[in-house]
């Protein structure tokens, strides 16, 4: 059985705190996306079903089943609704996190990943949380510039109330405004 020693392990890779990101954290790559599906695929599944939920009670654990939910979907399940269906679950258990104050227990990188679902949101009031979760993190070298980001982020919200780069994936029409937008350098995340 996997299990959350696992997930953090494999996420930030040896070493604790973990202090450098890692540059397949945020750019496509068919073979990290691959090495994902091969080694938790079947674990991602659990957590989506509910049958994970007992991670939650400790800050590490909370840490390693955020990062399956809001991270390994989007790696799995790249370019379908399925890369977005966790975003709800992930979300909750962020608010968990924060509620009980064991974000604060974290390295700034393990945070990072706790606020990701903030940003990850289609929702104006979760973005405005997630810049001001970064804006925290934004003394520590190994996450600087990820409040840039949360504050991208919360412009296309602002301006569209959703993400237009995941129309075509969740099946919606983007509108002329949205199109246009598309077409911008940056304007997918």
């Amino acid at each position: 059985m996997t299990t959350p020693d696992d997930v953090l392990a494999f996420w930030f890779g040896p070493g604790s705190p973990p202090t450098d990101p890692r540059p397949e954290w945020f750019r496509k790559s068919p073979e990290f996306d691959e090495e994902i599906r091969t080694r938790f695929a079947a674990l991602h599944e659990a957590a989506v079903s509910g049958s994970l939920d007992d991670w939650a009670h400790s800050p590490r654990s909370l840490v390693a089943l955020i990062i399956v939910l809001d991270q390994f979907s989007r790696n799995l399940y790249r370019e379908t609704p399925r890369a977005f269906a966790a975003d709800a679950a992930a979300l909750s258990h962020a608010h968990r996190m924060i509620a009980s104050g064991w974000d604060d227990a974290l390295s700034p990188l393990e945070r990072a990943f706790v606020y990701l679902p903030f940003e990850h949101a289609e929702s104006l009031p979760e973005q405005d949380r997630s810049v001001a979760l970064f804006g925290k993190l934004a003394r520590y070298p190994e996450t600087q510039g990820m409040q840039d980001w949360a504050l991208k982020h919360r412009e296309v919200i602002a301006r569209f109330g959703r993400f237009p780069h995941r129309n075509a994936a969740l099946g919606r029409a983007t509108t002329a405004e949205e199109a246009v937008f598309l077409e911008e350098p940056g304007s997918r995340f």
